[in-house]
């Protein structure tokens, strides 16, 4: 017998999970890779449902409060997390109340074990400079320890949500990064298809931090230790000045494989407007996956990714459609919220 449609079962409605949600977690492993690189291993039931896309997607992580207290988010809500409310949540706390957060990119997630892997940057001690937020708690952190993920939902409905890797068709990419921008490098040469060619630059403070990371197929990886040293307009200084062996090697590269991109190349370079990075952050990503056979993708310390933006979009004319540009962060000055 057939069903009228006015009597039909309606099929319930599937819910529309949000991008990014809380996801309550405790720390279960600390390794250190090297001198200034440390793997946080983070647990959590949640983690199942935590999203796979890896590459560079953004990440938060919410740090617990002088005294390890962890703020309402709406972490333990099921309604306030599929609501989306955890920034308004957030927002609406006096700020003595407000945990400080920071983002992060996700280095490896495996949700069959709820385990997720974020590497960290342990930062020199600078005289008179006191610990951001998050070196305070990385210098203290232990196995137990109770924090907030913001990350993304597998169930979300543009799983891709926080991520700028966009390289289209591209077949020749250039990454640059600084220790800041390592961990996102490292998956995004991991994952790349054999056929594509990838050059990598990653500058980092020691030697010691080089990551045995194994490139695929004709790509590379090469590692800039800025204890190495450099000449420089006063003389030879034993340690690198940060971003100057990046924007040196780029420079560099750039010459030996125009050929490569000259797809991405306009007799008219691209207009460029001044980003003060002082008091602006630097982001230039293109929406749009790139459609060339070109594409670029650069993150760190936003005045040295401000002059190779340059660099490439008005010197050398490449087009901004084609490459990423990212300040992760700003010497002096702490993350905006």
């Amino acid at each position: 017998m057939l069903t009228s449609p006015r009597t039909a079962i309606a099929e319930p409605a599937t819910p529309a999970w949000p991008a990014y949600r809380p996801f309550e977690v405790v720390v279960q492993r600390i390794l250190s890779l090297s001198p200034h690189l440390v793997r946080v291993t983070f647990s959590g039931d949640d983690l199942g449902v935590f999203g796979t896309t890896g590459l560079d997607q953004r990440i938060k992580l919410v740090l617990p409060l002088a005294d390890g207290s962890l703020c309402d988010v709406g972490q333990d809500d099921p309604a306030e997390i599929l609501a989306g409310t955890w920034y308004a949540r957030w927002r609406a706390l006096p700020e003595a109340a407000r945990n400080p957060f920071r983002t992060y990119t996700v280095r490896a997630i495996r949700p069959e074990r709820r385990e997720l892997d974020v590497d960290m940057v342990r930062h020199d001690p600078v005289p008179g400079v006191p610990d951001g937020p998050a070196a305070t708690w990385l210098r203290r952190a232990s196995v137990g320890d109770r924090l907030i993920v913001i990350g993304p939902d597998a169930r979300t409905a543009d799983p891709t949500v926080g991520c700028d890797w966009r390289p289209g068709a591209a077949r020749h990419v250039l990454l640059v990064g600084d220790e800041t921008a390592a961990p996102a490098i490292c998956s995004i040469i991991e994952s790349l298809d054999p056929t594509i060619t990838a050059q990598a630059f990653v500058e980092v403070p020691s030697s010691a931090d080089i990551q045995n990371v194994v490139a695929r197929g004709a790509s590379r990886i090469a590692w800039l230790a800025r204890d190495a040293g450099c000449e420089t307009a006063t003389g030879f200084e034993a340690v690198a000045p940060h971003g100057e062996l990046l924007q040196r090697a780029v420079r560099a590269w750039l010459p030996r494989h125009m050929a490569q991109l000259e797809t991405a190349v306009r007799a008219n370079p691209d207009a460029l407007e001044d980003v003060n990075v002082d008091l602006e952050l630097l982001w230039d990503s293109p929406v749009d996956p790139a459609t060339g056979d070109f594409y670029a993708w650069i993150a760190g310390e936003a005045a040295t990714v401000k002059a190779l933006r340059r660099h490439l979009v008005s010197d050398l004319g490449v087009a901004r459609s084609t490459i990423a540009f990212m300040g992760y962060w700003r010497r002096g000055r702490s993350e905006a919220q």
